[in-house]
């Protein structure tokens, strides 16, 4: 099964709607035979412009994503159904890049260890030690230190 991102813009609601909205797209996508894999809360953000939708504007919303798994024939079926919701505003379904899932790997031992042995600090301290601005220089031509010690 293809891995499809599911980009939601819900009405603005409080938090025990938001969940009940968010439970009945889970369980759209569960009832066509498709697994969850993550779920980000982007927040509650203005939108860029006001948006009519089911006869009411809206000026705010709340964003998610949702990455998953389904059959290709399930996901118009699925778009059909979020379009009939009315809490939701936007929805978009895209097709994830398989390539990038495929190279996450696991760094927990990496982040376990010190800060002075992992190495993207020591990428920071290497580019650090190159940009080290030199100081004053006594023979520079002036016969006087401008910045009175």
């Amino acid at each position: 099964m293809p891995t499809y991102e599911l980009v939601l813009i819900l009405r603005q609601m409080p938090r025990p709607e938001v969940i009940s909205v968010l439970k009945r797209t889970a369980t759209a996508i569960f009832d066509k035979g498709g697994v969850i894999r993550k779920l980000d809360n982007l927040g509650t953000r203005p939108l860029p412009f006001k948006t009519s939708v089911h006869g009411l504007v809206h000026r705010t919303g709340s964003h998610f994503i949702v990455t998953f798994d389904t059959p290709p024939s399930t996901v118009e079926e699925l778009e059909e159904e979020y379009g009939r919701d009315v809490d939701i505003i936007r929805k978009r379904i895209y097709k994830a890049n398989a390539n990038e899932q495929d190279q996450v790997s696991c760094t927990l031992h990496e982040e376990m260890l010190p800060p002075a042995y992992r190495k993207d600090v020591q990428k920071m301290v290497a580019i650090a030690s190159r940009n080290k601005k030199k100081g004053f220089q006594y023979n520079s031509g002036l016969d006087y230190y401008p910045f009175q010690k």
